[in-house]
């Protein structure tokens, strides 16, 4: 039997990392490379958000843009990876089993959050994806129990694959580059000390225990992604620093690897 597969956060940046890959884009290409290969993809995306999970069971997956502004050519990109309708039904019977309530969308596509990353990880777009949406009303704790939940995909050859933002602060980031400002590495220093530490408390009280919290994460939805991840693989996981680096000034573009 195949070893448990790790799951995954990344920091997803800017959608234009699927026209230009940049060296988050050649990170993720290298870890496409080296990661065991999957039988499928569940993609916990900060760009899908409501009041109680769901999880996308569409056969095939359109694409879909939903960010504005940005060059014309970043329209056209098509990433066609087909659905995973079986590993929707699994996540629902897994949530159902923990009494986490859980719908199904028959009809949604893959947001950027997923496919920008998944189109430089496996460019073939072969791989079954399907998504799950995370809950902005609901704190790091939920998260965590939600993934802790699906840690029984690890030793299916699912791959738990959560994108967002470990440093996300529209207002604040450069849109013409410059230097990370210290209260963006504060944060994104501790978040590394305190995962590397094995400190599950002070993560999940990260709202209270991470220096400028509020203003790293001004609304939290790019940072639940992580506590999905870390959930999903197992308890008391041991952490793994992939990717480190900034974009746009504030912007980090930090992924982690979590393994039970």
């Amino acid at each position: 039997m195949a070893a448990p597969l790790p799951t995954v956060f990344l920091s997803h940046g800017s959608p234009m990392l699927a026209l230009d890959a940049g060296a988050a884009g050649q990170f993720w290409q290298k870890l496409g490379r080296e990661l065991p290969r999957p039988d499928a993809v569940l993609a916990v995306s900060a760009h899908w958000t409501t009041a109680d999970p769901a999880v996308s069971a569409t056969v095939a997956n359109a694409t879909i843009h939903d960010f504005y502004g940005f060059p014309q050519p970043l329209y056209q990109i098509s990433y066609p990876a087909p659905g995973a309708p079986a590993l929707a039904k699994r996540v629902t019977d897994l949530l159902g089993a923990a009494e986490i309530p859980v719908g199904v969308d028959s009809a949604r596509g893959l947001d950027h959050g997923a496919w920008v990353p998944l189109k430089n990880m496996y460019p073939l777009a072969n791989l079954p994806v399907a998504q799950l949406s995370v809950q902005p009303q609901r704190d790091a704790s939920w998260h965590v129990a939600l993934g802790r939940a699906l840690a029984p995909l690890r030793r299916e050859n699912v791959l738990v694959l959560a994108t967002g933002g470990a440093v996300h602060n529209l207002r604040e980031m450069a849109r013409d580059g410059g230097p990370t400002p210290a209260w963006a590495r504060n944060f994104d220093d501790w978040l590394e000390r305190t995962l590397l530490a094995g400190d599950e408390a002070a993560f999940v009280d990260w709202t209270r225990q991470a220096p400028e919290a509020q203003r790293a994460q001004p609304t939290p939805e790019h940072f639940l992604p992580i506590f999905v991840a870390y959930g999903a693989a197992g308890a008391k996981p041991k952490a793994e620093t992939l990717f480190k680096g900034f974009t746009l000034g504030s912007m980090s573009m930090a992924a982690y690897r979590f393994d039970a």
